[in-house]
């Protein structure tokens, strides 16, 4: 028989913190799960299915900020609470343009804890049953001559009309998401393939490479998927 118990991820690099908020998490009725790292809590998430996600920022491997933005492009739905060390204001608003639904500082209450994580969870239920989007979600994107329909994986371009991978799609949405903003080799790889900071690949390069075939003019001259020497790439377009 499949259980009922809601289910609860929570990512945190500090075991004393992370055992002692599962310790009272189960004894609450949630069935909860640790992962020690930022790779481990992307595979975790994925492998573990959870209701709501606790995340701190300051992981090992992958950054919390970043393991949020990398969830967020799958899915605007799931509850994520940061709790975290850094609760100045600008952690705050990043965390909120992120995606975030709930922020607590550490240290925190842990009856302050659990009644956020109870009022998470009743409130992403509602969400689910009224078909509420907890952000903007990018069902079709154009730009230039180029339409993209991330709900069929697919586009329409200088090509003519081509098949995405979900993967293409995914990486499609994170560039929207930073439209005008650099994006890092590094951070490519943490938020859109779940890679920790010591990976080093060209796999970002080759999809640039297919993204300019795609849907660039002149794919020797770009004028949406910029190179930036010594940072990265940039995606940018004139409003439509």
């Amino acid at each position: 028989m499949e259980s009922t118990k809601k289910r609860i991820l929570i990512i945190e690099d500090d075991l004393h913190i992370a055992e002692g908020i599962q310790l009272n998490l189960t004894l609450q009725g949630y069935e909860v799960e640790v992962a020690p790292d930022g790779v481990a809590g992307l595979n975790k998430w994925k492998e573990f299915g959870p209701d709501l996600v606790i995340l701190d920022i300051m992981l090992p491997g992958i950054d919390g900020f970043s393991i949020l933005q990398g969830i967020r492009l799958e899915d605007e739905r799931l509850p994520i609470l940061i709790l975290s060390a850094k609760g100045d204001p600008d952690d705050r608003i990043k965390g909120l343009a992120f995606g975030v639904d709930d922020y607590l500082a550490k240290p925190f209450n842990l009856e302050e804890l659990l009644l956020r994580v109870e009022r998470l969870l009743k409130r992403g239920a509602w969400n689910q049953k009224n078909g509420v989007p907890v952000l903007p979600s990018f069902d079709t994107y154009d730009f230039g001559d180029n339409h993209i329909d991330f709900n069929t994986h697919t586009a329409r371009c200088r090509l003519g009309e081509i098949s995405l991978t979900e993967q293409e799609s995914k990486v499609l949405k994170l560039f929207i998401a930073n439209r005008g903003k650099p994006l890092s080799r590094d951070k490519l790889l943490q938020i859109g393939w779940g890679y920790s900071r010591k990976t080093t690949t060209r796999t970002v390069d080759n999809f640039i490479v297919r993204f300019r075939k795609y849907f660039e003019q002149d794919p020797r001259s770009p004028i949406y998927f910029k190179s930036l020497r010594s940072i990265g790439y940039l995606f940018d377009h004139e409003p439509e």
